[in-house]
C-alpha cells in the first residue's frame, strides 16, 4: 500500500516564500566578540513566534511531499535525541522542533521558521566526527534562536513575492535531486534581489558561527570541531565543481574559518569529539547509499583490518551488510564480538534482532526486543521493530495495538502513520485506515486527499458518536490548516 501526496504548486506559492530567507536578515554584532546580540522586538512585530511556528509546520508538510525522506528509526532517534540536547543548552527558547531526514548522499542541513530542522544523510558522511555533526547542528540551532527568518522580513518587504516563489522552487529542486536545475532556477530570479539577500545571509552566517560555538562548548563538545568541519567543506568547495547544496547557503571562505578557529581556541576544548554510536549511525547511511551490499561488505572488512579488528563501528558496519547480502552465518560470526562489548546497546541489538528474523528465528528476536524494551522504556527503534515482528509473523491485531501505541507516542511523524496504515488494513480496521491515511497526507502536506480519508472514515464511523465527534475534530484541524495555508 504506497500512497504518495501530490503537492500543487499552489500549495508551493502559498508557503514558497520561506526556506531561502531563513538565513537573510540584518544584525549588529557587539564589540565583544562574545557578546551575544539583543534581538528586540521589531521581528516579533512583523510575525509572531506562533505564526513563525505554523508556516514552519505548512512549509514541512510541503517538503515531505517534495523529497524522498529516510525512514530509518535508529537514524532520526539520533538526530531528534542529540539536537534536543543541543537546544538544552542553546538559546532557543521554543523548543517545539520537528525533523526532516532527507535521502540524499549530498551534504546539506538546514532550519526553516517555526522550529524545523532538516538534516540530509550526507551529512553523516561528512562530518566524519559527532562533535562535527553537533557542530552544523549548533549552527543551524543559532538560526532559529535569533529568529533570521522573521528578523529578515523588513528587508524582504522590498522584494516581490515572484521572486521568493522561484528562489523556493529551486531549493525544491536542488532537494529533490535536480541540483544544477536549482542553481538555473535560482540564477534565473532578479540578480540584484540575490545579492542583497546574500550580503544579509553572510552576516547571519557570522552570528550562527559565534552562538553556535557557544552552544557546541556548553554542550559538552570540542569547539574547534566547528573550524574543522569548515575547513573540510572548504577543501570539498575547493575541488568540486559542484559545490555541495550546504555550501550556497553557508559559504566557508578562509576569513569564516579563521574567525571560528580563533574563537574555539578561547574556549576550554576538553569536549568529547566522537563516540562509537555515532560512527555506527555513519556505518548505516553509508551503507544505505551502497547499491552493492558486496562492495559494502569489502569495504567495512579494509576498514575492520586496518586497525586490526578493533573498530565497533566498521564491525557493525560489516554486520549489516553481511546480513542484508544474506550471509547469516557470516554476520552472526562478527556479531558475537559485538553483543560481547556492547549487550546492552540498541543499535547493535537491533542487528542481532534483524539478523534473527531474517534467519526465521522470531521467537529469540522478539525475546531480546522484550529485554531490550525493559532496559530503555518507550524506546521509539525498539517500539517500531516489536511492531515489525509482530507484522512479519501475521499477529495483525497485536501489530495493530504496538503500531497504536508507537502512534500516540509520535503523533506527528507520517512514517509511523503509513505503517499504521498498512497494519490496520491488514488487521481489518478498515476505518483504522482511513484514519492513519487522514493523518499521513496532513503531515505530508496533501490536504485534498486527507480530507477525502477523513470523509470516508466518517461514513464508516456510521451511529459511533466517540469516533464521530473524533473525525469531526481532526476535519475541523484540518480546515484550520487550510485556513493558515491561505493566511500567508
Amino acid at each position: 500500500m504506497h500512497f504518495k501526496p501530490v503537492v500543487t504548486l499552489a500549495l508551493v506559492k502559498v508557503i514558497g516564500f520561506c526556506l531561502m530567507t531563513t538565513l537573510a536578515a540584518p544584525l549588529s554584532v557587539q564589540a565583544d566578540e562574545f557578546n551575544l546580540p539583543s534581538l528586540g522586538d521589531t521581528s516579533s512585530s512583523i510575525m509572531s513566534r506562533e505564526q513563525e511556528y505554523q508556516l514552519g509546520r505548512a512549509w514541512v508538510a510541503m517538503l515531505r511531499g517534495s523529497v524522498a525522506t529516510m525512514d530509518d528509526p535508529l537514524l532520526k532517534d539520533f538526530v531528534e535525541r542529540h539536537v534536543f540536547s543541543l537546544a538544552e543548552t542553546s538559546q532557543l527558547t521554543d523548543r517545539r522542533l520537528t525533523f526532516v531526514l532527507i535521502e540524499s548522499p549530498q551534504l546539506n542541513a538546514f532550519a526553516a521558521p517555526g522550529g524545523v530542522v532538516g538534516v540530509n544523510g550526507g551529512l553523516f558522511l561528512n562530518a566524519h566526527t559527532e562533535a562535527e555533526f553537533a557542530s552544523v547542528m549548533a549552527h543551524e540551532l543559532a538560526h532559529l534562536s535569533q529568529r533570521h527568518f522573521s528578523r529578515g522580513l523588513e528587508q524582504q518587504q522590498r522584494m516581490r513575492i515572484p521572486v521568493m516563489t522561484a528562489m523556493l522552487a529551486s531549493v525544491i529542486l536542488a532537494a529533490a535531486g535536480g541540483g544544477d536545475a536549482g542553481i538555473a532556477a535560482m540564477a534565473s530570479t532578479q540578480a540584484a534581489a540575490i545579492q542583497e539577500q546574500r550580503r544579509f545571509s553572510r552576516q547571519n552566517e557570522q552570528e550562527a558561527d559565534r552562538i553556535g560555538l557557544l552552544n557546541l562548548n556548553q554542550a559538552g563538545y570540542d569547539p574547534t570541531a566547528m573550524p574543522d568541519m569548515f575547513e573540510r567543506l572548504a577543501r570539498l568547495s575547493r575541488f568540486s565543481r559542484t559545490p555541495p547544496e550546504f555550501l550556497l547557503t553557508h559559504p566557508v571562505n578562509q576569513s569564516r574559518i579563521a574567525d571560528s578557529r580563533n574563537r574555539a581556541e578561547q574556549l576550554p576544548g576538553n569536549g568529547r569529539r566522537d563516540s562509537v554510536e555515532y560512527q555506527m549511525m555513519r556505518g548505516r547511511v553509508q551503507l544505505h547509499h551502497e547499491r552493492n551490499p558486496g562492495l559494502a561488505v569489502q569495504r567495512f572488512r579494509v576498514l575492520l583490518d586496518e586497525h586490526q579488528g578493533d573498530h565497533a563501528a566498521a564491525r557493525y558496519g560489516l554486520v549489516l551488510a553481511l546480513t542484508r547480502s544474506a550471509q547469516h552465518a557470516e554476520a552472526a560470526k562478527e556479531l558475537e564480538p559485538l553483543l560481547a562489548d556492547y549487550a546492552d546497546n540498541v543499535a547493535v541489538n537491533l542487528a542481532a534482532i534483524e539478523l534473527d528474523a531474517q534467519r526465521n528465528r522470531p521467537d529469540q528476536a522478539m525475546q531480546r526486543v522484550d529485554r531490550m524494551l525493559q532496559l530503555n522504556p518507550g524506546n521509539y527503534p525498539l517500539l517500531q521493530a516489536r511492531a515489525d515482528l509482530l507484522l512479519r509473523a501475521e499477529r495483525y491485531q497485536e501489530a495493530e495495538r504496538a503500531i497504536d501505541a508507537l502512534a500516540s507516542q509520535r503523533s506527528n511523524d507520517p512514517d509511523i502513520w503509513y505503517l499504521a496504515a498498512e497494519i490496520r488494513g491488514l488487521a481489518g480496521n478498515i476505518l483504522g485506515v482511513h484514519l492513519a491515511r487522514a493523518e499521513y497526507f496532513m503531515l505530508a502536506g496533501d490536504l485534498e486527499q486527507a480530507g477525502e480519508q477523513l470523509e470516508l472514515a466518517s461514513r464508516r464511523a456510521g451511529d459511533n458518536y466517540v469516533m464521530t465527534a473524533r473525525i469531526e475534530a481532526r476535519q475541523k484541524d484540518l480546515a484550520i490548516q487550510r485556513e493558515t495555508l491561505k493566511s500567508f
